[in-house]
């Protein structure tokens, strides 16, 4: 067949590790076969990161404004041991964190579902999205340590040189403190991307935070997201035929649990990537989960939602067969490629997207599959197979399609 031409170029983000090695297989096997494929390429390696003092991590960010869809391979974000095994200058922040940032982005993750993995929670048969805010509070806090009696203040000072005072604690001797922010840009930001998001996909919207204990910064978050429904989005939902409800955090996971699934769930920023590791896990498993983070202009970058698979990358090192998952992987390029084709009214690059997942699922539900899988597949003759045969598999299936 002839392949399908693009016309835009992807982003692509090349990350680190098993990962990595699964990035290139995925593109050999699954995608230029088919598509002439056009990606203005980014290497977000480690060693390339320390080499360009993480400048390249910032580029990708400012091409993905540019292009409007990018497609992120896992990247390592380093800690103590990883600075000493990388010989690293310095801690490099997440390349996710950066990326976030910069596109003042919103997190969208989701399962994949299939035959055979059932989720733990037996009244799920839906997919539930979580919406995780990507800025701000822990994970721009700043911290303190003290050994000494003494008093803690949070003080702010205006510009107008008007000044702010409380009293966080008064120590009586060793003890930690912790400062945290947000800014009403990017709260609003993130709720006209869950809006947004809600009306794409034609689900129902919930928000939960812990207003009744954080009377201010949380409430600030109810505040923005309620003012923002009612003055631009209360109409349009109700033209879409669905809602958006705000409950205490608390509420939200005891609805959760009850529920069948099918809406998105959004969360604060730590809520977010707690509960998106706690529905995927309950779902079956993270290398079954799907993530784009969408900014409020439209731009759109998909990844994986799990690590770059360390133990698996030092096991292919040694020459060992290696039966990493590559779905999750192959799910961020279908989401981009679809997303690029319906930008660009390519709708048989949408359409290949399409046969693809497809293929992947099918392989699974036929009894083809990772270990990792197998391990929770309730379908009789499971085949485990390694990453390069599953890969295989898929194609199979996807040509039969094409």
């Amino acid at each position: 067949m002839e392949k399908i031409r693009m016309i835009t170029p992807l982003v692509e983000m090349d990350g680190d590790e098993m990962t990595r090695v699964i990035w290139q297989q995925i593109k050999d096997v699954l995608l230029t076969p088919f598509i002439d494929l056009k990606t203005e390429y980014y290497d977000l390696g480690l060693e390339y990161r320390e080499q360009t003092k993480d400048q390249v991590t910032i580029d990708s960010a400012m091409a993905t404004k540019k292009y409007g869809v990018a497609v992120k391979c896992a990247t390592i974000t380093p800690n103590a041991a990883r600075v000493k095994e990388y010989n690293l200058t310095e801690m490099w922040k997440s390349p996710n964190g950066t990326i976030r940032a910069i596109l003042d982005g919103t997190v969208f993750r989701a399962p994949i579902i299939v035959k055979g993995v059932e989720p733990y929670v037996k009244t799920w048969k839906k997919p539930i999205t979580i919406a995780r805010h990507a800025y701000g509070d822990i994970y721009k806090n700043v911290e303190i340590k003290t050994d000494k009696p003494g008093k803690c203040e949070l003080v702010f000072t205006a510009e107008d040189g008007s000044v702010q005072k409380q009293t966080v604690h008064e120590f009586a001797g060793a003890g930690v403190m912790q400062g945290v922010h947000n800014t009403d840009k990017s709260i609003e930001s993130f709720a006209r991307s869950c809006f947004n998001y809600a009306l794409d996909t034609k689900q129902d919207l919930w928000f939960g935070a812990k207003d009744t204990i954080s009377k201010i910064y949380d409430h600030r978050f109810k505040d923005i997201f309620n003012d923002l429904f009612e003055a631009e989005y209360k109409t349009r939902f109700e033209e879409a035929g669905i809602t958006f409800m705000y409950t205490l955090i608390d509420d939200a996971v005891a609805r959760v649990i009850r529920s069948e699934g099918g809406y998105i769930w959004a969360c604060k920023n730590y809520d977010g990537d707690v509960m998106s590791d706690m529905v995927a896990t309950a779902f079956g498993s993270l290398s079954m989960m799907t993530s784009v983070l969408v900014s409020p202009e439209g731009n759109f970058e998909y990844e994986a939602a799990h690590g770059t698979v360390q133990r698996h990358y030092y096991a292919y090192l040694e020459g060992k067969e290696t039966f990493t998952n590559p779905i999750a992987s192959i799910f961020a390029w279908t989401g981009a490629l679809r997303k690029r084709g319906e930008l660009d009214a390519i709708p048989e690059l949408s359409v290949f997207a399409d046969k693809l997942e497809e293929a992947v699922i099918e392989t699974v539900e036929s009894g083809i599959m990772t270990k990792d899988l197998a391990l929770l597949s309730t379908l009789p003759d499971i085949k485990i197979t390694n990453t390069t045969n599953f890969m295989n598999a898929i194609r199979a299936n996807l040509e039969a399609k094409l």
